[in-house]
Parts: structure tokens; C-alpha cells; sequence
């Protein structure tokens, strides 16, 4: 460790299991945080995959395997401070004649950027489970991807300028469509899909109804339950000051433990406090697991779910993708 504290420039979404250390009650061993606002988190990610602008920076997980796969210079701790599953919120049109996945074959389907985290679970679970041919499937974006080096498939295509993917599925232009921040909003909103009119279940239905019940069967046969935020580090760091991965790891763990015995009891009751609280009887005591073993069927899946969808133009290893705080 150095003998003085470093100065890092950080940016992480607020949580209820990681404000402790976002407010400092909780310190990072070693550092001087500079906790930047970045709203919506978002707008981090670009910043950091183009420009390189901060040290630590929560990040999409596809978004970072895509950066990894192109040789972006940070790389990602166990640390993942959002989940969730991802059988429910593809929506179709009644009309559309979509009453399983393989009915997706031939239509067009939005979705706000193809690299879309929630894209990239959904379709992958659709190929390995229900057979889906993506490949056989137009999907329309109307936000570009942040890692601008990706080269899109050649079938993915842009909506209409000035068109959105909600006013496209309103008129039958699609036939599905992904809800909420996943896709169907505003189209040229800065975060196109952000703070806009989307796409909800009040509107169309569901593709899989019994989304819960299937969500339940497929993590009991799988062990893989989808993290969406992942805590990525400048590579100059961590070569320079390797003890900030177990830093890092110790703080947003202190903060986590000291959250979780609120959000069991209910104390703790945003939103997301009960989506964990919910999830507690099919995934353990600990909703929000950090550390490479637990997660390593998941963190594998999504790269593969990654390179099947032509995310990537090379396949990326787990040594490469997480650098692991307890080998330090």
C-alpha cells in the first residue's frame, strides 16, 4: 500500500448497498475518493470505454466484455452491485402472432442498442433454452453502443430518424420490443430509452407470462443469476497500486453486510430493497454475491451469450476479464 492515500476519481451509482461508502461512513483503505455524480450512470460508461476518464466506474457488464474483448485498458473486480433475471420484459404486439421464441424468427424486434445488457441476457437465453436463431430475427436500435469499435451484425439496423421504437411498435413496424431503460423510448433522447415514454406491460404482453416461475427453474438448473452493474478499474491503476482491488472489495463489502440485515427485516424498503428481499428464498441470504467463484457460471455465460450474438470479435477468459482481489 503507499504510504500516502492515492486520489481516485470514481463513479458508481447510488444504492442502498453502497451508499455507506459513497458518503465516506465507509472508507476505501488507502484512497482518496472522489465520488463523481454521473446521472445517468450510464453517461460513466461512455466516458470511461471512450475516453478513459475516471478509475473506477460501474459499468454494464457487456459493455465491459465488449471494451475487454477490444483491449480497453481497465479491467473488472467480483464486485457486481446490481442483478437481476431476465425472462420477463420482451413485450409483443397481440396481433403479432409471437406465442413462443422461435415465432421471433422473421420480425423485427427494438431494443435500445443492441449490446443492451438486458438484450444480451434475454437473447441469450432464448438461443440455449428455446432455440432461437438471433441470426434469423431483425433488431432495430435507436441508441448507438458505447464501445464504438463493436461492429453491429448485419442484422441490426437503426430505426427511421426521428421515429421511435414505441411509435414503431404502435404501428406495427415491429412486433416486439424490449421494456423500459432495455429499449423502446424516446428515439434522440441523450440516453434514448432514458426518461422517456416506454414501452410497459400495460401496453402489450409479456412473451413469457409466467416469467417468475420460469426465472426460479432456469437459476436452479443453471447456477447463473445475471448481474448487470460490475466495478471496473483503470489497468495503470492496479498495476501500479494492485492492493486497491481488495480495497475496493473490502469497502463495498462492509457497506453490503451492513445493509443486508435492513433489507431482510424490511427496514431497509425502496424498491429495490424488496426486489432483493423477494429473491432471498431462490438465491441465498446474500442477494448481491461478489467474489469470482460464485459468479463464475455467470460471468462465463454472459461472455458466451456475448460471442454467439457477435458482440465480440474474439473470445475473452475468465484471467482476462476479472482481476481477483484475494490473489493480491
Amino acid at each position: 500500500m503507499a504510504s500516502s492515500p492515492i486520489n481516485l476519481n470514481i463513479a458508481i451509482a447510488e444504492y442502498q448497498h453502497t451508499r455507506a461508502v459513497r458518503n465516506g461512513d465507509i472508507s476505501i483503505e488507502g484512497v482518496n475518493a472522489n465520488f463523481l455524480n454521473v446521472t445517468p450512470q450510464i453517461a460513466a460508461y461512455r466516458r470511461m470505454v471512450r475516453e478513459l476518464e475516471l478509475d473506477v466506474c460501474e459499468m454494464a457488464p457487456t459493455t465491459y466484455i465488449i471494451a475487454r474483448a477490444y483491449n480497453k485498458p481497465f479491467t473488472a473486480l467480483p464486485i457486481f452491485v446490481s442483478r437481476y433475471f431476465h425472462h420477463s420484459g420482451l413485450l409483443v404486439r397481440p396481433d403479432a402472432g409471437i406465442r413462443e421464441p422461435k415465432d421471433l424468427e422473421g420480425k423485427k424486434v427494438g431494443v435500445r442498442a443492441y449490446s443492451v445488457t438486458t438484450g444480451v441476457w434475454t437473447r441469450g437465453i432464448l438461443i440455449d433454452d428455446y432455440g432461437l436463431d438471433t441470426s434469423k430475427v431483425t433488431w432495430v436500435v435507436d441508441d448507438e453502443e458505447h464501445v464504438l469499435e463493436m461492429k453491429l451484425p448485419p442484422n441490426v439496423i437503426h430505426a427511421p430518424e426521428g421515429t421511435s421504437l414505441v411509435e414503431m411498435m404502435a404501428k406495427g413496424e415491429i412486433s416486439a420490443g424490449f421494456s423500459g431503460n432495455a429499449g423502446l423510448g424516446r428515439a434522440g433522447a441523450p440516453t434514448a430509452g432514458w426518461d422517456a415514454k416506454k414501452l410497459t406491460p400495460a401496453d402489450y404482453p409479456e412473451l413469457f407470462p409466467d416469467a417468475v416461475e420460469r426465472e426460479a427453474e432456469w437459476y436452479k438448473r443453471t447456477g447463473i443469476y445475471p448481474m448487470h452493474g460490475t466495478i471496473c478499474v483503470r489497468d495503470s491503476v492496479l498495476k501500479e497500486h494492485p492492493w486497491v482491488a481488495k480495497s475496493l472489495m473490502d469497502a463495498f463489502t462492509a457497506a453490503k453486510n451492513a445493509w443486508l440485515p435492513d433489507m431482510r427485516s424490511g427496514k431497509a424498503d425502496a424498491a429495490t430493497d424488496k426486489k432483493y428481499r423477494d429473491l432471498v428464498p431462490l438465491v441465498g441470504e446474500d442477494p448481491l454475491p461478489f467474489g469470482v467463484e460464485p459468479n463464475r457460471p455467470t460471468i462465463e455465460a454472459l461472455e458466451s451469450y456475448a460471442f454467439k450474438q457477435q458482440l465480440i470479435p474474439r473470445r475473452v477468459g475468465m484471467d482476462e476479464l476479472l482481476f481477483d482481489p484475494d490473489k493480491v
